[in-house]
């Protein structure tokens, strides 16, 4: 009897099925990966990995995971809204043109994705996972001294560095660490999202209400000494990242994933980690490096088997230097429906990059010229009907890891329907005539656009294999920014009273719903390699 044999696992099809059975799901993957999209190799110890995670289950270091990984999301949705709940202040005191602030970050935002996702398959996901929250922190508690726009731009786009990398890393990890039974939580994690934009509007309410100069009409001089509330917010966040920070890299030890050591050929490490977490969570893996040499030998090039063989700090520096190459993105098109998979999700999120923003560019403009009335614009109102929204999502963001698992709906129907519907939600608003119909109105694309996120955050991880996860993950984050740099351009040049952004960013909605339905399989049910 083999080694593979006495532990439950069949090397022949990669699944231990009676281990996943006890969950109720498939073990299952799509034919995504067929037609020598993935080294069958890799592909074996994928799935041993995989049976490993689900034979020890969603334990105590997968919850507290869940808990730290998190603290990524919260960041990603706290630091938009950051800017927008700033820029009045900030505008009244230094006298410029808003949208260079929304401009500064979205390039920041940027840079971070395309480089903290790319150097998460490159140099592993532990370190990018603990030092974005920290370069977030840093630079945006120095932002509340900014002298003058110019500093608060340039530390905008800075923090947002580490902002732009927490989703595509975070994502990875905790998808690499947890059993397929409870790949819905992956969705589920978007509640931190709403919580971000809650607490955010929390702590803003009091600061920026109470220490900021009034806003008149025409602009009336407005001194640091009485316009204090923004620093402090900057202050209050930035010092909430430094502790999230702390909490991750003191508190919670992050392993390394073992999908990723794998794919780089360590099977001894990834074998050691797997039986570390199962020791933490109290229970036993029959996880055998044997077992994982059974699966044979991934394909290692000539020249980096001769480049390991040379130790001198140049051949290291070399190594480092060759893994910055194309592989990681030509193999997210390797087959026809790859390729065909990755593109949809590089429009998608393109898509839903520019309709946000450019909505919110242009709504109040629009409305106010169409004789809205919206009654009283005092702060408390704003800060009241921002707090309101960022409450409604929070239930969204639940219903959306019951609905991704919904046969024959998955992870494909939630995201288009949610999609069409905040579309729906976005047109319907612009009728509103009162403060309280837009919060209506708005309220409900809060909620749906709630379930479209934590939707799309979920499924790019899963729709990309481990090894090429990082950079899968920084190509759509980059779509996203991209595109999302062109709504304060816009705003900048074109006349805010147009009604043409808005019917566009409707319209970028509903096209974007129905994409999500072409695409080529669904992961509900199956294990991501």
């Amino acid at each position: 009897m083999t080694s593979h044999e006495k532990t439950g696992y069949d090397l022949e099809d990669g699944s231990n099925k009676a281990a996943y059975a006890s969950e109720g799901i498939t073990a299952e993957t799509e034919d995504v990966y067929t037609d020598d999209a993935l080294d069958p190799v890799y592909r074996a110890k994928a799935r041993i990995l995989n049976d490993a995670l689900q034979e020890i289950g969603m334990g105590r270091y997968q919850w507290y995971l869940f808990c730290v990984a998190g603290f990524g999301w919260f960041s990603d949705n706290l630091w938009p809204i950051v800017t927008g709940l700033i820029l009045t202040p900030v505008v009244n005191e230094f006298n410029f043109e808003g949208p260079w602030l929304k401009l500064g970050q979205n390039i920041g935002l940027l840079v971070g994705a395309a480089f903290w996702g790319l150097a998460s398959d490159v140099w592993g996901r532990r370190w990018c996972f603990n030092l974005t929250l920290l370069i977030t922190g840093i630079f945006a508690t120095a932002a509340g001294g900014s002298a003058d726009y110019i500093a608060l731009c340039s530390l905008a786009a800075a923090w947002s560095v580490g902002v732009g990398g927490n989703l595509p890393v975070d994502s990875a990890v905790f998808l690499e660490f947890i059993p397929a039974s409870h790949q819905y939580l992956l969705t589920v994690l978007s509640v931190w999202w709403a919580f971000g934009q809650l607490v955010g509007s929390l702590v803003a309410w009091p600061l920026i209400a109470n220490y900021s100069c009034p806003t008149t009409t025409p602009p009336s001089p407005c001194p640091r000494s009485s316009n204090e509330g923004w620093r402090y917010f900057l202050y209050t966040m930035g010092g909430l990242m430094l502790v999230l920070s702390i909490l991750r890299f003191f508190v919670f030890h992050l392993y390394e994933s073992p999908k990723y050591l794998m794919g780089r050929g360590r099977d001894e490490e990834a074998v050691e980690v797997v039986h570390k977490i199962a020791q933490y969570n109290g229970a036993t893996s029959n996880l055998t490096l044997e077992l994982m040499k059974n699966a044979g030998e991934l394909k290692i090039s000539d020249r980096e088997r001769e480049d390991k063989l040379d130790t001198s700090a140049r051949a290291a520096v070399i190594r480092q230097l060759q893994v910055l190459k194309w592989d990681h993105v030509s193999a997210l098109f390797a087959t026809r429906k790859m390729a065909w998979s990755t593109s949809l999700l590089i429009i998608l999120w393109a898509l839903i990059g520019l309709a946000f923003p450019l909505y919110n560019s242009f709504v109040t403009y629009f409305l106010a010229t169409r004789g809205a009335d919206f009654g009283d614009g005092s702060t408390y109102i704003t800060y009241r009907n921002q707090v309101i929204l960022s409450v409604i999502g929070v239930p969204g963001a639940i219903i959306a890891g019951w609905m991704v698992d919904i046969p024959r709906f998955g992870r494909r129907g939630t995201l288009a329907l949610s999609t069409i519907l905040t579309g729906v939600f976005l047109f319907a608003s612009t009728t509103a005539r009162t403060s309280d119909a837009l919060l209506g109105w708005n309220c409900g694309y809060s909620f749906t656009s709630n379930i479209m996120y934590g939707v799309l955050y979920a499924v790019s991880p899963e729709l990309f294999p481990t090894r090429d996860r990082g950079t899968g993950n920084a190509i759509v984050a980059i779509a996203n920014r991209v595109f999302g740099i062109m709504a304060p351009i816009i705003a900048l040049y074109a006349s805010l009273t147009s009604s043409v952004p808005i019917w566009i960013s409707g319209a970028l909605f509903l096209v974007a719903g129905f994409i999500a339905l072409l695409l080529p399989f669904d992961p509900r049910g199956k294990a991501s390699l």
